[in-house]
């Protein structure tokens, strides 16, 4: 067989040229042999021609960029130049704010278009812009213009298709509302329309409950807005209880043109359900939840006060409205005049009363229950409620109000606290309209948590607001919520008043609010309490205990202030003007008013007060003379002048600290002396007292004092007994030594005229007395003559003889200046020539007495001569 020859192999020549295999679609490239054409330069920048010479002046942002450029970069359609815009825009308005008040409108105008914006990011930039910039910059100015420009673009937003758009736009108009309240009132009808469609849509986004928050938030703040007249727990009971505007208000501050108050109406009225609904649909998802989130929670608790803030505007507005709200939903439910739709809320209450779940979930459950409750409590015809129901909420106040709901952490206890306040202010209505078992055990409820709680709590101000409606009349109604004829409701009642003057010093002065309260109702009760009645009798009861709120004796003649003397003066003149309506003020009661009188620290015009109103008393029978007379004399024995020597060293006599006071004292005493009847009597009341004081040692204002007041009871000629003028007569030789003595001199001998007024002022009772008695101006000169008749010889004993010899020549000189009392010294000559004589002999013999005494000594010796050579011839 042959055999195939294998192929040939060729040697392959050397090849001048490979061919390349292109790929298709590949770009050929260029030649070797091309040519470059490509041109390498560098700009020259001139100063003169740059673009930032266009912008010298204005104020840019960190970029550089004008207010202009990033307005119009806003409309960019890129969102992070859309944001950076309004970056840019915030830091640039507040570097610069002059360009917010010079273009307000124009930024408004363009920044709105962002309120629809697809990209949530762009949206919540300028939410806070507004918030944090354009608002508060803009909140001087007239805000029309600048809201008409935004609420356009709110609106629109409020339409969209995007639920995300249109929750944000809600949020939009809530922070309008927040720097423009004014705005939801104008704009009320459209939005409670946009609020309903979007709360009828809720099945949606059911789960995403932060966004539904979000809405509601700014539901609740514009409902706040409405108008009512809803009552306030209010200390000052000479106010009526009607500060919130009505709507009457209503219409007139939100103009015709913007919106109809029906149309209002009628949308708030159809909101009601679709908020019942939405709170309903809530409690049915949660129920399936082992927990109740805080997502959950923030929008049932909403929903539940936008439903209240609703109620309160029909049902504390002007009847006229009520009304009308009543008779929209008389529906078809019995006897119960409550909406269908409030009964389905009422239903499901309780709300998961479960005992398994945490302290915080226990927290929430109580807040929504009792929002449920308050505003159920709303209804006139709540107590036409089906007999099971009502159980179910009187259950619940007597288990909150009573404190068997456990609190174990203070957080707990003080929320729970807040939301009783609310409660609080049904329970007289709610206790005047009950009958039964359920009375007792509210009212049981009630005066335990009010003993319970504590003094410095807003429930223990609110539980007293709640007392004072159920002790007293109602002033609208003239009438007692509460039959004081049931012994069960007098008990409580009884137990409340004991506890009050306790409340007082528990207050002291560190609670100013909760004290007038108490002092109010105090004097309420004073007012209003029916004569011989158990209130009436509790309150003269309360004289003892009240007592240490003014001041506290104790047995070793220390004194212990109470609250009294730190209160502020509105609540001194409520506590003095419940001292009035005692029928019986006993001397413990007058002796701690006198001490609070003699303090420094009380107000000229309350110790006044204090005089004023025991005067009234006093004429009324409620003051014994003897403790009425004994309480002036305390006060002007005891005043402490300040400074004691009440001559200034320059100056005049406004500068003394309280001289001037105690002479208006004074003078305020003797005229309640004056009115106080037949002046004999009191007189012989007064006049061992008042002679026993003089003779002590006091200082000379108050002996001044005290002599006045004999000058305004006795009469000429004098009915002073012989043995008070004897004596008298030693007293007031001293007192006129003592008085003349304490003219300090000038360098040159004079006295200035301040201090010779005040001079007289302290004589001139003397000579009214001297007036009336000749025997005692003659006991009273003997007195002084004798007194020149010692002779020791120390130096320290010529000092003081020099001064009695220069006192005593001033009061004879005083007296020879006065007309009556020029008569009465002509009777008087012996008495006058021994002082004279014994001047003169003192003067003579005494060596001791350095020169210059002598000198003065012989000054007044010859002024003295002087006067009684004229008197006498």
């Amino acid at each position: 067989m042959v055999r195939s020859k294998p192929p040939s192999k060729k040697k392959q020549r050397g090849v001048d040229f490979n061919k390349i295999k292109r790929k298709i679609g590949r770009k050929l490239p260029p030649p070797k042999n091309a040519t470059n054409t490509e041109i390498k330069s560098k700009a020259i920048i001139l100063p003169e021609q740059s673009v930032a010479s266009d912008k010298a002046g204005l104020a840019v942002s960190k970029k550089g960029l004008t207010l202009k450029e990033l307005l119009q970069q806003t409309s960019h359609h890129n969102a992070k130049v859309r944001k950076d815009a309004l970056i840019g825009i915030k830091d640039l308005v507040r570097k610069h704010p002059a360009e917010l008040k010079l273009h307000k409108l124009a930024i408004v105008e363009k920044l709105r278009e962002r309120i629809s914006d697809e990209n949530k990011s762009v949206r919540e930039m300028l939410y806070q812009l507004l918030k944090e910039v354009i608002f508060p910059g803009s909140k001087e100015d007239i805000p029309g213009p600048f809201i008409s420009l935004i609420m356009v673009y709110i609106f629109n937003a409020m339409t969209h298709l995007s639920i995300d758009i249109r929750l944000m736009a809600f949020k939009f108009f809530d922070l309008v509302v927040q720097h423009y309240p004014s705005s939801f009132l104008m704009y009320a009808e459209k939005v409670l329309q946009n609020y309903e469609d979007i709360l009828r849509k809720n099945q949606t986004y059911l789960q995403d409950r932060g966004k539904l928050k979000s809405a509601l938030v700014g539901l609740v703040r514009g409902l706040s807005l409405l108008p009512c007249n809803e009552r306030k727990a209010d200390s000052s009971d000479e106010k009526v209880l009607d500060t919130q505007r009505t709507l009457h208000a209503f219409e007139l501050e939100v103009p015709m043109k913007h919106t109809g108050i029906s149309s209002t109406i009628k949308k708030l009225e159809d909101l009601m359900p679709v908020l019942v609904n939405c709170f309903l649909e809530f409690t049915s998802s949660v129920r399936q939840m082992p927990v109740l989130e805080t997502q959950s929670f923030d929008c049932m608790q909403c929903a539940l006060q936008s439903i209240d803030l609703v109620c309160k505007f029909f049902f504390y507005g002007t009847n006229k409205h009520q009304t009308a709200y009543d008779g929209s939903y008389a529906m078809a439910c019995g006897e119960n005049a409550m909406p269908v739709f409030l009964r389905k809320l009422l239903e499901v209450f309780p709300l998961n009363s479960k005992q398994d779940v945490s302290e915080k979930d226990h927290d929430r459950y109580f807040i929504l229950n009792a929002g449920i409750t308050e505003i159920f409590l709303h209804f006139s015809g709540w107590n036409c409620t089906h007999a099971i129901l009502m159980e179910k909420f009187l259950e619940f106040m007597e288990t909150s109000v009573s404190g068997q709901i456990s609190c174990n952490t203070r957080s707990s206890k003080a929320l729970r606290e807040k939301h009783l306040v609310s409660l609080l202010q049904f329970f007289p209505k709610l206790l005047s309209q009950i009958t039964g078992n359920w009375k007792s055990r509210l009212l049981q409820a009630f005066t335990k948590a009010f003993k319970d709680c504590k003094t410095e709590s807003s429930l223990k101000l609110a539980c007293l607001s709640v007392i004072k409606e159920m002790l007293l009349p109602s002033r609208m109604q003239g009438t007692l919520l509460l039959d004081a004829t049931d012994t069960e409701i007098l008990d409580h009642q009884i137990t409340w008043i004991r506890e009050l003057p306790l409340l007082l010093l528990q207050f002291g002065d560190k609670h100013l609010s909760s004290s007038k309260v108490v002092l109010h109702l105090l004097l309420r009760l004073a007012q209003f309490a029916p004569m011989n009645s158990s209130l009436a009798w509790e309150y003269e009861n309360m004289q003892h205990s009240l007592r240490d709120f003014y001041c506290t004796c104790l047995d070793k003649g220390s004194i212990c202030y109470g609250p009294f003397i730190k209160l502020p003066r509105d609540c001194q003149e409520l506590s003095i003007c419940c001292l009035y309506y005692f029928s019986s003020l006993d001397s413990l009661m007058l002796r701690a008013l006198s001490c609070c009188c003699l303090s420094n620290n009380l107000e000229p015009f309350v110790l006044f007060r204090i005089i004023e109103v025991l005067q009234s008393a006093y004429k009324a029978g409620h003051v014994q003379i003897a403790d009425h007379l004994s309480f002036f004399v305390t006060l002007l024995a005891c005043f402490r002048v300040y400074p004691e020597n009440f001559y200034p060293s320059s100056g005049n006599d406004e500068k003394i600290l309280n001289h001037g006071t105690f002479k208006a004292i004074t003078s305020a005493i003797c005229s309640c002396l004056s009115q106080m009847g037949d002046d004999n009597l009191v007189l012989q009341t007064l006049e061992k007292i008042i002679v026993d004081e003089i003779s002590l040692n006091l200082p000379l204002v108050n002996k001044c004092a005290l002599l006045r007041m004999l000058v305004v009871l006795d009469s000429k000629p004098t009915r002073l007994s012989e043995q008070s003028i004897i004596k008298l007569s030693k007293s007031l030789s001293e007192y006129l030594i003592d008085a003349a003595s304490s003219i300090p001199e000038n360098d040159d001998g004079s006295s200035d005229s301040v201090r010779l007024r005040n001079c007289v002022y302290l004589l001139i009772p003397c000579f009214f007395l001297f007036d009336r008695s000749d025997k005692l101006l003659n006991l009273v000169l003997d007195l002084m003559g004798s007194s020149l008749g010692e002779n020791y010889s120390s130096v320290e004993y010529a000092f003081d003889l020099s001064r009695k010899i220069c006192a005593i020549s001033s009061v004879l000189l005083f007296m020879y200046k006065d007309v009556k009392i020029q008569r009465r010294l002509l009777l008087c000559q012996v008495s006058v020539n021994r002082i004279l004589h014994n001047i003169l002999f003192q003067s003579s013999t005494e060596t001791n007495m350095p020169l210059e005494q002598r000198q003065r000594i012989q000054s007044a010796v010859d002024q003295l001569q002087s006067a009684t050579s004229r008197l006498y011839c």
